[in-house]
């Protein structure tokens, strides 16, 4: 058969097969994702840890995951770390991308706030306190963070040029109404939540200028805060480090689908 012919016939039959979606390069060498930020991204709430991460504690009932199981994947670097802050992602994070990445998952900014005192002290101190607390965090996250999602943002954008990047934010913590003995007050609930709707605002604005997707979680979330009959999130647990991280439906119920309905 000449050559012309055969070269004529295996166009279109390559044609025909990508047309068919029987041929498809891209798909069939997977993604190649990697998972930053911090402990709502390695999946602390689970009480269930990798043991090599140490520290960082990366679940396997984490959103990056379980999203990894149910997708094709070609790599898949874990970096996310519990008590992660944007200065920690720009100075451990970055070395799981380059320019093959395809996809980058991140959620940070919650210690940059310092979330753990903020809960910490309305936990254990007075409304006053307490509104002091979340007023100073809400101060933070208004003036200072932005610069710094900012800063991390570019980084990921030069580390990574072709990759989707997807920014998920926080969850509200929790539930208003009676939340039984010995729980915190109403009004403290409300001033927490106040501050996680500070959070995201802040968070999806920045996620936005650098033109990456923002997944916002909240509305997952609704209804499965700490004191709902059926909560999604941990109120204060031993070890405490688990406290006020979504248990494993959160992750399954909440961040997962939030994740999966922007990237397929």
């Amino acid at each position: 058969m000449p050559r012309r012919l055969l070269a004529t016939l295996g166009s279109l039959t390559a044609g025909l097969l990508l047309t068919l979606g029987l041929a498809t390069p891209a798909s069939a060498a997977g993604t190649d994702y990697a998972a930053l930020g911090d402990s709502y991204s390695s999946g602390v709430g689970t009480n269930n840890y990798d043991g090599v991460s140490g520290s960082c504690l990366r679940s396997p009932q984490s959103y990056p995951r379980l999203w990894v199981s149910g997708h094709a994947v070609a790599s898949f670097q874990f970096v996310a770390c519990s008590g992660a802050t944007t200065r920690e992602v720009l100075n451990n994070q970055l070395g799981a991308l380059n320019s093959g990445t395809d996809l980058v998952t991140i959620s940070i900014g919650g210690n940059d706030a310092g979330f753990a005192d903020v809960v910490t002290t309305c936990r254990l101190g007075s409304d006053s306190s307490c509104l002091s607390a979340v007023n100073t965090a809400k101060a933070y996250i208004s003036n200072t963070l932005p610069g710094r999602l900012d800063e991390t943002y570019r980084a990921i954008r030069s580390r990574a040029p072709g990759a989707r990047v997807v920014v998920l934010g926080y969850p509200r913590l929790f539930e208003l109404g009676s939340c039984g003995f010995g729980s915190i007050s109403e009004y403290k609930r409300s001033l927490l939540n106040g501050g996680s709707d500070t959070m995201s605002g802040v968070i999806s604005a920045r996620a936005g200028a650098a033109g990456f997707s923002y997944v916002d979680v909240r509305g997952r979330f609704a209804g499965h805060g700490v004191c709902a009959s059926s909560p999604w999130i941990n109120g204060t647990t031993f070890p405490i480090v688990e406290s006020y991280h979504p248990k494993a439906a959160g992750y399954s119920g909440g961040y997962l689908p939030a994740l999966t309905a922007v990237t397929g």
